[in-house]
């Protein structure tokens, strides 16, 4: 464990239990967010982004497209 979480831990455990208990909820959701992250990043990318990213192109060539503002779509 880090030094600087070292400290947090150090300085939470002077606060009374309910906002102990906030804020272990809180990193807990936190890690687990990160930990699904990693996972998600870490995956090898399969063709699709590539195969949608060809077909816009493709289709903006061939006039199939249009151009519009967020509040258009």
């Amino acid at each position: 464990m880090t030094n600087l979480l070292t400290e947090a831990f150090r300085k939470a455990q002077n606060l009374p239990d309910y906002l102990q208990n906030e804020l272990a909820e809180q990193l807990i959701e936190d890690i687990e967010h990160e930990i699904k992250w990693q996972q998600v990043l870490s995956q090898p990318q399969d063709m699709k982004l590539d195969q949608l990213a060809a077909k816009a192109l493709s289709d903006s060539m061939n006039g199939k497209t249009r151009e519009m503002g967020f509040d258009e779509l």
